[in-house]
Protein backbone atom coordinates (compact mmCIF):
# COMPACT_ATOMS: atom_id res chain seq x y z
CA UNK A 1 0.00 0.00 0.00
CA UNK A 2 2.90 2.37 0.75
CA UNK A 3 4.21 2.00 -2.82
CA UNK A 4 0.79 2.86 -4.25
CA UNK A 5 0.55 6.00 -2.11
CA UNK A 6 4.14 6.97 -2.96
CA UNK A 7 3.44 6.50 -6.68
CA UNK A 8 0.24 8.56 -6.47
CA UNK A 9 1.90 11.43 -4.58
CA UNK A 10 4.82 11.46 -7.02
CA UNK A 11 2.34 11.63 -9.89
CA UNK A 12 0.71 14.67 -8.28
CA UNK A 13 4.14 16.30 -7.85
CA UNK A 14 5.02 15.57 -11.49
CA UNK A 15 1.69 16.96 -12.72
CA UNK A 16 2.03 20.08 -10.59
CA UNK A 17 5.59 20.73 -11.76
CA UNK A 18 4.66 20.23 -15.43
CA UNK A 19 1.74 22.64 -15.15
CA UNK A 20 3.77 25.24 -13.23
CA UNK A 21 6.63 25.17 -15.75
CA UNK A 22 4.26 25.33 -18.71
CA UNK A 23 2.44 28.27 -17.08
CA UNK A 24 5.73 30.07 -16.39
CA UNK A 25 6.67 29.70 -20.05
CA UNK A 26 3.31 30.44 -21.68
CA UNK A 27 1.50 32.64 -19.15
CA UNK A 28 -1.71 30.85 -20.18
CA UNK A 29 -3.38 28.57 -17.63
CA UNK A 30 -5.34 26.58 -20.26
CA UNK A 31 -2.25 25.82 -22.31
CA UNK A 32 -0.38 24.99 -19.10
CA UNK A 33 -3.11 22.57 -18.00
CA UNK A 34 -3.12 20.95 -21.43
CA UNK A 35 0.64 20.48 -21.42
CA UNK A 36 0.60 19.38 -17.79
CA UNK A 37 -1.92 16.64 -18.54
CA UNK A 38 -0.50 15.50 -21.89
CA UNK A 39 3.16 15.40 -20.83
CA UNK A 40 2.83 12.72 -18.11
CA UNK A 41 0.71 10.57 -20.43
CA UNK A 42 3.37 10.87 -23.13
CA UNK A 43 6.04 9.94 -20.57
CA UNK A 44 4.33 6.58 -20.01
CA UNK A 45 4.94 5.69 -23.66
CA UNK A 46 8.43 7.18 -23.73
CA UNK A 47 9.38 5.19 -20.64
CA UNK A 48 7.94 1.98 -22.08
CA UNK A 49 9.92 2.48 -25.31
CA UNK A 50 13.08 3.29 -23.38
CA UNK A 51 12.64 0.22 -21.21
CA UNK A 52 12.04 -1.98 -24.24
CA UNK A 53 15.17 -0.68 -25.97
CA UNK A 54 17.22 -1.05 -22.81
CA UNK A 55 16.14 -4.65 -22.25
CA UNK A 56 15.96 -5.92 -25.84
CA UNK A 57 17.60 -3.44 -28.12
CA UNK A 58 21.14 -2.68 -29.19
CA UNK A 59 22.09 -1.14 -25.84
CA UNK A 60 21.83 -4.52 -24.15
CA UNK A 61 24.35 -5.98 -26.55
CA UNK A 62 26.90 -3.18 -26.12
CA UNK A 63 26.75 -2.93 -22.33
CA UNK A 64 27.46 -6.57 -21.47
Amino acid sequence: MRLIIKTFTYSICHLTAAIAIAYAITGNIWIALSIGIIEPIAQVFVFAGHDWLWERGPLKLTLR
